[in-house]
């Protein structure tokens, strides 16, 4: 009986000593954890913030832009304090990295789609085919840019109404802005009978247009036969005009036409 107590006793004696010793090595394998895990969040966190500053600083960087690059930032550097917090405990790292590798494999094809969309609101982002404000328009879509975002850019359509379109779609595509050039040209062509002086409409054309505002002096109105038929001949008026008052000066050219030749506006046809 002497002999099992005193077995037990040194027994416990024994887990009691191996556990102080478990205790003291985790108790620092944790205070390293803490530590580490503190630094490691203010430093990603701190890294953001330099990130999102000097993207911001650089010409042509959008704010949806400099906002994901950071934050992408900060969530690899968090990624990277996670897997050293669980090296400290002893865990082989190197799994945990190649698991990680799989994982990400797997989410990306499973989200190719969406993926393609980021890296399409990314290019669309960095190069500025288009910007808020500017009017666009491709062979599925057009309207007045509201917002670009890393999945999809917001639209106004030209008649009000709201239109989401896929950075994809929009990536994939020409697309023609309507807004970004300062001077736009416009064509309009009239009707005339073949026995009316053509000189004389073609020097009151050109008069006419140089009387609108915003009608670009250089290059200078002109004009010219663009086609001709048996009994009518058709002259074109080109003319370049601000792109800011792009609708009142083609507007104002329609009206003062249609006054000086014709007394039914339906008469006149516009070209492109």
């Amino acid at each position: 009986m002497n002999q099992e107590a005193t077995d037990f006793i040194l027994a416990t004696r024994a887990a009691v000593s191996q556990a102080s010793a478990l205790a003291v090595h985790y108790s620092f394998s944790i205070l390293g954890a803490v530590i580490i895990l503190i630094i490691g969040w203010l430093f990603a966190g701190l890294l953001r913030r330099w990130a999102h500053r000097g993207l911001l600083s650089i010409h042509g960087v959008d704010e949806t832009l400099a906002g994901f690059f950071s934050n992408l930032i900060r969530y690899v550097v968090l990624i990277l304090v996670f897997i050293t917090v669980l090296g400290q405990f002893g865990v082989q790292t190197a799994s945990i990295i190649a698991a990680l590798g799989a994982a990400g494999l797997a989410i990306g094809l499973a989200l190719q789609g969406t993926l393609q969309n980021i890296a399409a609101g990314i290019m669309l982002l960095v190069l500025r085919p288009f910007r808020v404000g500017e009017y666009i328009e491709t062979s599925t879509v057009s309207g007045t840019v509201q917002e670009i975002g890393l999945f999809a850019t917001e639209l106004r359509t030209a008649d009000g109404l709201y239109r989401l379109a896929p950075n994809s779609t929009l990536w994939n595509t020409p697309v023609t802005n309507y807004s970004r050039e300062n001077t736009r040209r416009h064509d309009l062509n009239i009707m005339l009978d073949v026995k009316d002086d053509l000189q004389d409409a073609e020097a009151k054309l050109r008069e006419l247009a140089r009387q609108v505002v915003d009608v670009e002096t250089s290059p200078a109105p002109h004009t010219f036969i663009a086609d001709v038929t048996e009994s009518k001949v058709t002259l074109t008026l080109r003319y370049w005009a601000s792109t800011r008052n792009w609708d009142e000066t083609t507007g104002a050219v329609r009206r003062a036409v249609r006054r000086a030749f014709y007394q039914e506006p339906e008469e006149i046809r516009t070209g492109s």
